[in-house]
């Protein structure tokens, strides 16, 4: 009975809706991710500018589950560069503005590892943190990064936040050139609570599309800044580098979305500060931290 009700949602996020344990991705759900990062079916494009573009994913617009696709054309960033700043915890301090606070908690394998992220909602709307179990794959001259939400014992949701569940997010690099690639953000996010649609909208029409900027930018000087802080230190391409203790897989568990709190937010009206700041353009960043 299970497998035939596997085989019957081929495009679903094998390592939270397929299992009841947690395990770390396998090949197979590598090229799931792939291939549906790719896909063009069931997609409704509502952002193309500058080389940037911005899909949702048709059936799902007006629920809570909300899925968001974007792809970035990289002219003067290699892949490896583009891989390396996903992965430099330290530098997305620097550049991701959104950040309130983020670190890796232990390794799994590798190349899997345990972390916590929480980011900045938009005004009024309550600020969200995850726990993710997070894989990488060099495939080539291409790279995937993925993540969904685990429960750790030690790291509960707190007051102060939302506990959102990431059901599959991730990144697909494809090298292009030398010195030029193609990213692809695939995230499909349960924030816990009916959003407005004022926040959907402007996930896809504005804030996406800025933070794929933010981090092209966050790239070009990625090579400099990393000359100055640990130039060698590279735990994701040398797992021998890595300070992480290692834990054990039993020692997590899937978090499942109806097991946390929802948070009804559908009838909060935007901040007329984030409503200037969407007016403002896409092009206002301040990037001296990165320096």
């Amino acid at each position: 009975m299970e497998k035939s009700a596997a085989s019957t949602e081929p495009q679903g996020p094998r390592p939270v809706l397929g299992r009841d344990s947690v395990q770390v991705p396998d090949d197979q759900d590598f090229r799931s991710f792939r291939s549906e990062c790719e896909a063009e079916a069931g997609w409704n494009l509502t952002y193309s500018k500058a080389g940037v573009s911005v899909w949702v994913q048709a059936v799902e617009m007006d629920r809570t589950l909300h899925k968001i696709k974007c792809r970035m054309e990289c002219r003067d960033v290699p892949a490896e560069t583009l891989y390396d700043v996903l992965h430099d915890i330290e530098y997305r301090k620097k550049w991701d503005s959104n950040v309130i606070e983020t670190f890796d908690i232990a390794r799994l394998t590798v190349n899997a590892d345990v972390g916590y992220y929480s980011w900045r909602c938009p005004k009024p709307l309550k600020n969200r943190d995850v726990i993710t179990l997070r894989s990488w794959l060099p495939m080539g001259t291409d790279y995937i990064i993925m993540n969904y939400s685990v429960k750790h014992p030690k790291y509960p949701p707190r007051k102060d936040l939302v506990r959102a569940v990431s059901i599959q997010t991730g990144y697909l690099i494809q090298s292009t050139g030398p010195k030029s690639c193609v990213i692809t953000y695939m995230a499909q996010v349960d924030p816990k609570g009916s959003l407005p649609k004022w926040v959907v909208n402007k996930s896809s029409q504005f804030l996406a599309p800025k933070a794929m900027k933010k981090m092209y930018k966050a790239c070009v000087k990625y090579p400099e800044w990393k000359q100055k802080h640990q130039p060698h230190f590279k735990p994701w391409l040398h797992p021998e580098q890595s300070p992480l203790p290692s834990l054990a897989l039993s020692e997590l568990s899937v978090q499942h979305a109806d097991s946390l709190e929802n948070i009804d937010e559908s009838a909060v009206a935007e901040s007329r500060e984030e409503r200037m700041g969407s007016a403002g353009g896409e092009g206002s960043d301040d990037d001296t931290s990165l320096t």
